[in-house]
């Protein structure tokens, strides 16, 4: 319940233009489903709030069932807005690069196709030197055995994916796919701490 109020608060807020939340920053990244990266990021401390959404097609206000075919050209993501005085955008890629495999291209686990890609989506040129500099760290440290193939591109238009698809698994915990899928990764990414 307190999280749910949270939530709404933040929301509230970001839509009322509270003076509090020009502090804020956001990050848009892409690595596979959006619910994997959307649970994952609401867990990080300094985190205020994470949308579900669609970037980087040619076709305007897509819908998941459009996405879904790959020929629209779209990125499933998640639009992170988060505190800097808390966590910085270097640590939020930290997370980015263990949260899921960026060395396949256009495929996490059983999710295959272009809309999977892993993709970083900067809002400036300063994040972008970060991404960069990011990027280059996690392939020099191996992580890895096969090499990234994550992009980095502008942010172009971002689109919030429907609501059904907002905080899925924290409202759906018990669904296969967070079951098999969601639970294990964030099992994994909270003894990587």
């Amino acid at each position: 319940m307190k999280k749910i109020l949270f939530h709404l608060i933040v929301t509230t807020s970001l839509i009322a233009g509270d003076k509090h939340m020009e502090k804020y920053e956001q990050a848009t990244l892409g690595a596979g489903c959006f619910w994997c990266v959307e649970a994952v990021f609401e867990r990080i401390e300094g985190v205020v709030n994470v949308v579900a959404g669609y970037t980087g097609g040619h076709l305007k206000n897509p819908s998941y069932e459009a996405v879904c075919t790959g020929k629209t050209g779209h990125a499933e993501v998640a639009q992170i807005t988060f505190d800097p005085e808390k966590v910085s955008f270097k640590e939020i890629l930290d997370v980015f690069w263990i949260a899921h495999d960026p060395t396949t291209l256009n495929r996490q686990g059983n999710d295959v196709g272009t809309q999977y890609r892993s993709g970083i989506y900067t809002h400036d040129a300063e994040q972008r030197k970060i991404a960069e500099a990011s990027l280059k760290a996690a392939g020099k440290a191996k992580l890895y055995k096969d090499p990234i193939v994550t992009e980095i591109e502008p942010l172009d238009e971002f689109y919030k994916a429907e609501n059904y698809h907002q905080d899925y698994f924290n409202n759906n915990p018990n669904a296969p796919y967070c079951q098999y899928i969601i639970a294990p990764k964030l099992k994994k990414l909270k003894l990587a701490k």
